[in-house]
């Protein structure tokens, strides 16, 4: 719980500066922004964290490997779908009930 809470943390100044740069049309800024800052966070801080001392790997972790490769497969769906605009409404509620559910599914797990 407490992860989830430095998470949002965060990623609140990513979220609204995207939320920004969507609205005022610069679609660009807004991906590059997230999509960035998440993949600076993924590898840069476990690695850096993985120098100063070993991080233990859980088995229990790989659900969580899947989760993230389960939302980056669908957002590459998204993206390649064909379709000249970005993801529309319908798949950025699809992507909002995905998360919530992973995050209801880890709350569970404990």
């Amino acid at each position: 719980m407490g992860l989830t809470v430095v998470a949002v943390g965060t990623s609140l100044p990513e979220l609204v500066t995207s939320v920004i740069a969507a609205r005022r049309g610069q679609a660009d800024l807004a991906v590059g922004n997230s999509v960035g800052s998440n993949i600076f966070n993924l590898l840069w801080v476990p690695g850096v964290s993985t120098l100063i001392r070993p991080l233990p790997f859980d088995v229990v972790s790989n659900v969580d490997l899947v989760a993230i490769l389960a939302a980056t497969a669908l957002l590459l769906f998204a993206v390649a779908s064909g379709k000249p605009s970005a993801i529309d409404r319908r798949e950025g509620g699809i992507f909002l009930l995905a998360y919530a559910c992973y995050i209801v599914f880890v709350i569970q797990r404990g």
